[in-house]
Order: C-alpha cells, then structure tokens, then sequence
C-alpha cells in the first residue's frame, strides 16, 4: 500500500508539472515583426524616438519602423527590383506610389516619365545646338524630378514611420546621385512588408520558442494529448497471483 501511494503521488506530481509547462507554454508570447525592428531602430537612435504624426494608420503608434537594407550596398538584394529601378524607373515609381497610397501607377509613373524625358531631350538638345538655355532647362528638370521623388520618399517616411532624417534636402540627395539604388530601397521596404493602397500590414508574427501557424502560438493551436495512467487496484492484483497459483 505505501508504494502505491508513493506512485499515485508521483504521478499527481507529475500531472502538475505538465500542467504548469502547459501553461507556460500557452503563456508564450507571439512577437511581431515591426516590434523587432522598432526595438533595434531604437538603440540605434540611442532610445530617441521619433515623433508620430497622425496618420490615420492604427498599427503605426509607437513603432519605428527601418528601410530594408542599404541605398548601395544592397541594391542587388531583389533583382528583380533592381532591374525594374534600372531600366524602367517611371513604372517602378509608380509601383511605390500605389503600394504607400499616393495615387494612382500610370499618374505617378507618367508625370516621373515626362520629368526624366525632358531631361534627356534638353541634354540631347544641348549637346546638338550647344546653346546653354537647353543646358539650363536640363538641370532645372533634373532638380526638379530629384525634388519630386525626394518629397514622396519623405512622405513614405512619415506615413509609415520610418526611422530616418525628417530633412527634404536629403531625400531629395538620395534621388538625385542614385535615383535607382533609391527606388530599389522603397520598393523593397513597401513589398516584404506587405505594404497595399497605403496600409502597412507587416511580415507578420514571430513565435519565441516554437513554431507558428499563422499569426498564433504553435501549442495554442495544438494542445498536447492527455496521457492517462491508470493504477491497478490492490483487489485485482491479488486475484492476478492467486490466478497464476
């Protein structure tokens, strides 16, 4: 009888201590995305944050969000995108202007497409006539193309509340030495996260400590089968030796 009890306490022991693993495991916390990177924004900034506008988007309070990966360094990272900001950058403007909720594709990438042709053509005009008017239109729409991409690339930038400089002059820098290595950025940071008609959706949730089914815990999801065991009566054991007699 004593090593009965022994084993019923055992297994009660053992009861509660799945119990308490269930717990915490149910306990476990799914991290999102942009809290990572917000943590991470913020040692960088060394805590400083960054005021919010209101921007009528919910899920922005709070979160600092950072562009994905480097102007130059990372340009080649989606070629796909690459070769899009390379060769056609007018449809890959307009592309960015529909996903961060700043117009229509064809408006944005036709006005990016006169502002960019108008440059060439007073570069072309110039270099055929050698009149320096056409010099000067050419650097006038160039700026002014820089400025107009460099504004758009500051408004993503308050929207979605990216971490970065709120000075114009210096978006409008990056769009102006390499306006392709610029866009490659906007369209990489707009699309890994989901980004559609101006709202910010996110990578999604990240589970500390098991797998995730979609945007809940895994041991949420699949509770662990009970395991009973079940302990034989004094009464029927010793009807099982005096059997065996």
């Amino acid at each position: 009888m004593a090593e009965l009890n022994k084993q019923e306490k055992v297994v009660i022991n053992g009861n509660e201590e799945e119990g308490e693993e269930t717990r915490l495991l149910e306990g476990m916390a799914a991290l999102d995305f942009d809290m990572l990177c917000s943590t991470v924004a913020s040692q960088q900034t060394q805590g400083k944050w960054r005021e919010i506008e209101s921007s009528g988007e919910e899920n922005a309070v709070g979160v600092l969000r950072m562009w994905e990966g480097e102007v130059v360094l990372d340009f080649m990272y989606d070629r796909r995108v690459a070769l899009e900001s390379a060769c056609c950058p007018c449809y890959r403007f307009g592309k960015n202007m529909k996903r961060a909720g700043f117009g229509y594709c064809l408006l944005q990438g036709t006005v990016y497409f006169i502002l960019l042709v108008s440059v060439f053509l007073n570069i072309l005009a110039f270099m055929v006539t050698d009149r320096n008017c056409f010099l000067y239109l050419a650097v006038a729409f160039t700026v002014s193309l820089g400025a107009y991409s460099g504004f758009f690339r500051m408004q993503i930038k308050r929207k979605f509340n990216i971490m970065g400089t709120d000075n114009l002059l210096d978006d409008c820098i990056y769009h102006l030495i390499c306006p392709c290595c610029t866009l490659s950025q906007e369209s990489r940071t707009l699309e890994m996260n989901n980004v559609q008609d101006g709202t910010w959706h996110g990578r999604g949730a990240i589970c500390i400590g098991s797998h995730s089914e979609g945007n809940r815990p895994f041991f949420e999801l699949h509770h662990p089968h009970p395991i009973s065991i079940k302990i034989p009566e004094p009464c029927s054991m010793q009807n099982g030796l005096n059997g065996f007699r």
